[in-house]
């Protein structure tokens, strides 16, 4: 039996929506730890993993380790029949696991609603992604980071990132002409979550598919700050952590 209550329902909305236009069918991973997910995108040029401990949900249960095999699409257009502040109740029987059910329960009033989605046979390989001490790290807030791939996407279709001990750029280069938007490491106290660190072992340049960025950006709305690690001849990451876990991309470089 898999059963996983979250009270804040809008968080598993805004994951659905981070995803969904990156992964088209994805196996959310079950097990006593919690929910996981690992996808590549349809080109194989990016990948997203997602992981929800069990903790974030009241109550939790899963009685062995399983895989539910989801299109997010049909997923998404149910997810949208869910109020912002419902609670959402994720329900399986792992024994013989052809359907999900979810409900959606409204704190205002009585009203409970229950639906049922068909689950798919994905076959998926599980990548496995080695730790990796970075060259460059980099938090910041995560509105500048979509602001300036949506602003650079006017220009370019790629983006070079530079990173030095006192500085981060984001240069464009396109038909139209250049932009270039540079920042410098800032702290504050009374609003920590607008501070920009740079942790640097090296210097690092390395360009990137704006289109895909400008997608990653999608997980905004799940965290303040946004953590970018690049390393020479490696993946990016870029990771929005929030409470109960945490939604990471990888994109290789031009």
């Amino acid at each position: 039996m898999f059963e996983a209550r979250l009270t804040q329902g809008a968080l598993l909305k805004r994951l659905l929506d981070s995803v969904k236009e990156l992964v088209t069918d994805a196996n959310f991973d079950c097990s006593e730890t919690g929910i996981s997910l690992q996808a590549m995108d349809n080109s194989h040029v990016a990948l997203v993993s997602l992981s929800l401990r069990s903790e974030g949900f009241n109550p939790y249960r899963c009685d062995r380790g399983f895989s539910l095999g989801v299109n997010l699409n049909s997923l998404n257009k149910i997810m949208k029949c869910a109020g912002n502040d419902d609670i959402i109740t994720l329900k399986a029987d792992d024994s013989s696991a052809d359907s999900l059910c979810l409900v959606f329960e409204s704190p205002v009033n009585e009203r409970v609603s229950e639906y049922e989605l068909k689950l798919m046979d994905i076959d998926q390989e599980h990548l496995s992604i080695p730790e990796t001490d970075y060259d460059a790290t980099v938090l910041m807030p995560s509105a500048e980071f979509q602001r300036i791939c949506r602003d650079l996407m006017v220009v370019s279709e790629s983006v070079t990132i530079d990173i030095s001990k006192d500085e981060l750029r984001f240069t464009a280069e396109g038909e139209l002409g250049t932009g270039n938007v540079k920042l410098k490491p800032t702290s504050s106290i009374d609003k920590p979550e607008e501070s920009i660190t740079i942790e640097l072992g090296q210097t690092v340049s390395l360009q990137f598919s704006l289109k895909y960025l400008t997608n990653f950006t999608r997980g905004t709305p799940l965290s303040e700050q946004v953590m970018l690690c690049l390393s020479d001849n490696m993946p990016l990451l870029v990771e929005y952590k929030m409470d109960i876990g945490y939604i990471r991309y990888y994109l290789a470089p031009k």
